[in-house]
């Protein structure tokens, strides 16, 4: 059976005390090669690479041109 929470206020900080800014950067980070393709098609050839980004599981790996890359 569930009994009633009885929460303790000295445990409660205020969101006032925590400093958080505003104008923290994100940058994305790539940390490894995983695979390389080349895609043909009529025309011509777009080569293609599997990249594992920082903060990111091998699983979620993007596929990016290889020219987006070289850069």
């Amino acid at each position: 059976m569930l009994k009633k929470c009885m929460g303790d206020p000295s445990l409660i900080i205020p969101t006032e005390d925590i400093g958080i800014k505003d104008n923290l950067p994100y940058k994305e980070v790539p940390v490894q090669i995983l695979d390389h393709q080349v895609h043909k098609l009529r025309t011509k050839e777009l080569a293609s690479v599997k990249v594992l980004w920082r903060n990111q599981f091998v699983e979620e790996a993007n596929w990016e041109a290889e020219e987006d890359m070289k850069k």
